[in-house]
């Protein structure tokens, strides 16, 4: 079967892979000059840093899919972070988080006297939910209504607590608000709201604690050098600067799709641009909820912060407040909290000698509300003057360059609304209710990415793309062609447009 992935993010590279690995025959059509999508370098004079991405959370699974794509996992360098991160509170408390479950109840019970068995009652709770959810969630895909209008999806939708938000499930398992906060902020790696989010949610900060928080080796962005080498050797076609302008729709099929003016035949068509904005191929306009934008500072220093961590949070005051801000008043928040990436403590290859990097990352409203022409200078000037009063001294000083990015650029890059993580983790975006594999009525269209079903996050992306390759392999669309026929495609490898 010739398939034709539009785009080439890292989910429809892995797709690429996993469908070419079962005989057919594929290309990547990408409108930019490179590959990778989200998973991309900042550099610049010798420094370079992750675009987008940091985090490698769920490993195993990661390995697991590139390894059935014929990626072994002696390709990838990763190192574990641990202990995991710090957060850093205003009220002077630095909380570090470890991998080892009795470590952090030590650790629980030193700032939050009384709060260490609530985190074994949590821990519990969350590896029946995670024993539960995987099957009948990550490794399944919502075709049609019956596959989740039944009584064991929406009883297993209960179990998880799903119609409870992140925050208030954490209310059962810790008394102190800043350890609820510890464990809610983990719905922003895929830019939702704690105080909204479902709460299955909750699995990825259970998730950092029993897989573990791993670094790439040369930066998560290194993984498309990888995946590129594997599409060389499994002789999957690659064009890039190929943007496609439409779908070539027959009935309930697609027949190709058109670049530069130029329609190739295909048999099936995969979307993985981000699925707001790709659907208008189809003529589509379905209208989704987008997840936080984020304003994302990359910096060239002089220099370590050895006493600092890989990962770090900087918590706001009130965090409740500040994620209001964000999502419901779409404006800067006036006490921000943030992220910290400083890689170059444990990755020489990222910065020259004597020199580092770092990656700042701050929760902001995603759509347009803003003008970030006029706001990013000097919002990005109070993020920089704020770690200089935690942790970072000097920082103004050791700055060999700043690169600033805003939910703007992100648009401009085809993200939907400029949000950084797809469509938003809500509950009427999450599971069955997330657009999934075949999202239209199109036999022979299929869907890839952040905003497909199971969701955000680089493994989730690659189980959704393992879940899609092995649907088309059991249900081979193009035996469902019915009465159109591609004899022209069969003469011509291209046909233009008039």
């Amino acid at each position: 079967m010739n398939i034709g992935i539009v785009g080439g993010g890292i989910g429809g590279m892995v797709t690429a892979l996993l469908l070419q690995k079962e005989g057919h025959q594929v290309t990547i059509f990408e409108k930019d000059s490179k590959l990778g999508g989200r998973l991309a370098y900042v550099e610049r004079d010798g420094y370079k840093i992750d675009k987008g991405p940091t985090i490698i959370l769920l490993p195993d699974m990661l390995k697991e899919i590139l390894n059935e794509a014929g990626i072994p996992e002696e390709e990838l360098e990763m190192i574990q972070c641990n202990p995991l991160y710090q957060l850093h509170f205003q009220n002077g408390q630095i909380f570090t988080k470890y991998a080892n479950m009795e470590l952090q109840k030590k650790e629980i019970e030193r700032l939050y006297p009384g709060n260490g068995e609530g985190f074994d009652r949590f821990m519990r709770a969350m590896k029946q939910n995670f024993e539960i959810g995987k099957p009948n969630f990550l490794d399944q895909a919502f075709l049609s209504k019956k596959d989740w209008l039944n009584p064991k999806t929406m009883g297993t939708l209960l179990k998880l607590r799903a119609f409870r938000s992140v925050s208030t499930q954490l209310k059962h398992y810790f008394s102190d608000v800043d350890l609820q906060t510890a464990y809610a902020l983990q719905t922003i790696y895929i830019g939702g709201n704690p105080y909204t989010t479902p709460g299955i949610y909750s699995l990825v900060s259970y998730s950092e604690h029993e897989h573990g928080i791993y670094y790439l080796k040369g930066g998560y962005a290194s993984l498309v050098q990888v995946v590129e080498k594997a599409l060389v050797k499994a002789n999957v076609k690659v064009q890039t600067n190929a943007e496609v302008t439409e779908i070539v729709l027959e009935g309930d099929l697609a027949k190709g799709i058109v670049v530069d003016g130029i329609e190739h035949p295909l048999d099936s068509v995969v979307l993985n641009g981000d699925f707001p904005v790709a659907q208008k191929l189809v003529g589509e306009k379905k209208k989704y909820e987008p997840s936080a934008g984020c304003l994302l500072l990359y910096m060239g220093i002089d220099g370590q912060y050895d006493e600092r961590m890989l990962h770090q949070f900087y918590m706001s005051k009130d965090f409740s407040n500040t994620m209001k801000e964000v999502f419901k008043e779409k404006k800067l928040p006036e006490d921000p909290s943030y992220y910290v990436f400083h890689p170059s403590l444990v990755d020489e290859t990222l910065a020259p000698e004597g020199k580092g990097v770092l990656y700042v990352l701050v929760p902001v409203p995603s759509g347009s509300e803003l003008d970030w022409e006029k706001e990013k200078e000097a919002f990005s000037q109070r993020i920089i003057e704020s770690m200089e009063h935690n942790g970072f001294p000097e920082l103004s000083k050791r700055v060999n360059w700043l690169e600033i990015r805003t939910p703007k650029e992100a648009e401009a890059e085809g993200l939907f609304a400029g949000g950084s993580f797809g469509i938003a983790p809500t509950l009427l975006q999450s599971g069955p209710f997330r657009p999934q594999l075949q999202p239209f009525s199109y036999q022979n269209v299929f869907a890839v990415g952040a905003s497909i079903h199971p969701g955000g996050g680089i493994p989730i992306v690659l189980q959704g793309a393992k879940l899609l390759a092995d649907h088309i392999k059991t249900t081979n669309p193009v035996e469902k062609r019915k009465e159109v026929t591609f004899q022209h495609e069969q003469s011509v490898q291209s046909i233009p447009r008039m």
